[in-house]
C-alpha cells in the first residue's frame, strides 16, 4: 500500500504539469490565430486582382495600363508599409501594429468597394497594400516572441500557410462572386482580429522591453498557465537579456551595419534576397502565360494543380519545422527550386530547338510544380520564422523595416521585370532563376545558423560570439 500510495504521489504531480502545460498551449494556439488572421489577409489582397481583372477592366472601362498600376501598386503600398513597421510595432506594441494594420486594410477594401473610376481603386489597393506591408513584419515577429521554443518554428510558419490559405481562398471566390462583393469578404477576417485582439496578450518581450512589469508578468503568466517555474525561468531569462541592452537605445537603419549586428542582418538580407530573385512571383503572378508559352492549348488543369499543390506542403513544413529544423529545409528547398527551375529551362531550350515538342509542356509543368512545392516547403515560410529569431529586441524595428523593405522591393522588381525576361528569352529566364536558386544553396550552408530548439535569447547568445568572426560563420 505504501509503495502504491507513493506512485499515485508522483504520478499526480506528472499529470497535474501535463494539464497545466495542455491549457497553456491552448492559450498560445489561440493567440497565434488571432495574429496569423493578418497574414490570412495578405494573402487575401495578394490574390485579389487575379479574378476580378476582366469585371473590374469592363465595368471601370480601365485600359490594361491603368488595371496594372491597380495590381502593382499594392506593392508600392507594402513597401511604404514596411518602413514604418518596425517603428510603429516598437511604438505601438505588437497588437497595436495589428489594428493599425487591419484599419487601414478595412478603409482600402471599403475604397475599393465604393470606387467609380481608377482614383478611388488605386487609393484602396495602396492602403490595403499598407496595411499587408506591416503584417508582413509584426505578425511573424509576435508569433516569435509569445510561442515557447518547442514549438515557435511551426507556428511561425503558421504565417505563409495562412497567406497561400487567404490567396487561394480569395482566387477561387473570386470566380463565383461580384467583385465589389469579394472586397467587402476582405475585410471580415480584419474585424475578426480586431474582436480577438482584445482578449489576447501582449508580446511579454516587448512589455519588458518598455518598463511594463505588472503587464509582462501577466502577460507570462496567461501563456504559460500556473506553471510559475516556467514563468520565473522565461522571466529572468528575458530580463537578464534585456540588462544587457538597456545601455543601447533602439537602432536607427544605420546602427544596422555595425559589427555586433552584421551577422543577422547578413542573415536577414541574404534570405530575402534569394527568397524573392529566385523568381516565386514571376512565375505566381504570370503562370498562365508560363503554360500557355510552353504549349499548352487549355492552361487550367495546370493552373489548378499549381495553386493547389501549396497549400498541403505549406502545412507539412509548419510541421517540419520543428522536427527537422530550419537549416535542413532551407536546403532541401532551394535545391528544389534550382531544380525546378533549371528542368523549366531546359524544357523551352527544346522547344525553341524544336526537340520532342510533345513532352515540353509536360516538363515546364513538372519543372513548375517541382519549383513551387519546393518553395513552399521551405524558402517561403522559414525565412520569415528565422527573421523573427535572428534580431535583438533593441534592433528588430529598424532590421524588420529594412528587410520588409527589401522583401517587397524584390517582389516588385521580379514581377515587374518577368515579362521583359519572357520575351528576351524563356529558357534564358529560368536559367537565371536556377543560378540564384543554386546560390541560395551555397548561402544556407555557410552563413544560416540553426535555430531549433533554442530560445530567443540563446540564439542572440550564439549569434553574438560570431559577429566579430565574419569570415567564419557557424554552421
Amino acid at each position: 500500500m505504501g509503495l502504491e500510495n507513493g506512485e499515485s504521489s508522483m504520478k499526480e504531480p506528472l499529470l497535474l504539469h501535463h494539464a497545466k502545460k495542455t491549457r497553456s498551449l491552448k492559450v498560445v494556439f489561440l493567440t497565434t490565430f488571432v495574429a496569423v488572421l493578418g497574414s490570412y489577409e495578405f494573402g487575401s489582397c495578394m490574390g485579389y486582382s487575379a479574378p476580378v481583372q476582366s469585371a473590374i477592366t469592363k465595368e471601370l472601362h480601365l485600359s490594361i495600363a491603368e488595371f496594372s498600376v491597380f495590381g502593382s501598386i499594392l506593392n508600392v503600398g507594402a513597401m511604404i508599409g514596411a518602413i514604418t513597421s518596425g517603428r510603429i510595432a516598437d511604438f505601438m506594441g505588437r497588437k497595436g501594429a495589428m489594428r493599425i494594420s487591419s484599419g487601414f486594410s478595412i478603409t482600402g477594401w471599403i475604397a475599393i468597394y465604393f470606387s467609380k473610376g481608377a482614383l478611388l481603386l488605386d487609393i484602396g489597393r495602396l492602403l490595403c497594400g499598407y496595411g499587408i506591408g506591416i503584417f508582413a513584419y509584426v505578425v511573424p515577429i509576435y508569433v516569435g516572441e509569445i510561442a515557447p521554443k518547442d514549438v515557435r518554428g511551426g507556428l511561425a510558419a503558421l504565417n505563409q500557410l495562412m497567406i497561400v490559405i487567404g490567396a487561394s481562398t480569395t482566387f477561387v471566390v473570386g470566380t463565383a462572386l461580384e467583385w465589389r462583393i469579394l472586397a467587402l469578404a476582405g475585410i471580415i477576417p480584419c474585424l475578426i482580429q480586431l474582436l480577438g485582439l482584445n482578449f489576447i496578450c501582449e508580446s511579454p518581450r516587448w512589455l519588458a522591453k518598455v518598463g511594463s512589469e505588472k503587464e509582462f508578468y501577466s502577460a507570462l503568466k496567461r501563456l504559460h498557465g500556473d506553471d510559475e517555474d516556467a514563468v520565473s525561468h522565461e522571466a529572468n531569462e528575458i530580463l537578464d537579456y534585456l540588462e544587457t541592452l538597456e545601455h543601447q537605445s533602439n537602432a536607427t537603419m544605420l546602427d544596422l551595419f555595425q559589427t555586433r549586428y552584421m551577422h543577422s542582418i547578413i542573415i536577414g538580407v541574404g534570405l530575402m534576397m534569394f527568397q524573392q530573385f529566385g523568381g516565386i512571383n514571376g512565375v505566381a503572378f504570370y503562370a498562365n502565360q508560363i503554360f500557355t508559352s510552353a504549349g499548352f492549348s487549355s492552361s487550367k488543369i495546370a493552373i489548378i494543380a499549381f495553386a493547389s499543390i501549396q497549400i498541403p506542403i505549406t502545412a507539412v513544413s509548419a510541421f517540419l519545422v520543428d522536427n527537422c529544423g530550419r537549416k535542413p529545409l532551407l536546403l532541401a528547398s532551394s535545391t528544389g527550386t534550382f531544380l525546378g527551375c533549371f528542368i523549366a529551362a531546359i524544357s523551352f531550350l527544346m522547344k525553341e530547338h524544336n526537340l520532342l515538342q510533345q513532352w515540353v509542356p509536360l516538363l515546364v509543368l513538372s519543372g513548375l510544380l517541382i519549383f513551387v512545392g519546393s518553395f513552399a516547403i521551405g524558402m517561403g515560410a522559414v525565412p520569415w520564422v528565422l527573421l523573427s529569431e535572428i534580431f535583438p529586441i533593441n534592433v528588430k524595428g529598424a532590421a524588420g523595416s529594412l528587410v520588409n523593405l527589401e522583401h517587397w522591393f524584390g517582389a516588385w522588381a521580379v514581377s515587374y521585370t518577368f515579362n521583359f525576361l519572357m520575351d528576351w528569352s524563356p529558357s534564358g529566364t529560368f536559367l537565371v532563376y536556377s543560378g540564384v536558386c543554386a546560390a541560395s544553396i551555397i548561402f544556407v550552408n555557410k552563413v544560416v545558423p540553426e535555430t531549433k530548439g533554442r530560445t530567443l535569447e540563446e540564439i542572440q547568445a550564439s549569434i553574438n560570439s560570431s559577429s566579430s568572426q565574419l569570415l567564419s560563420f557557424p554552421n
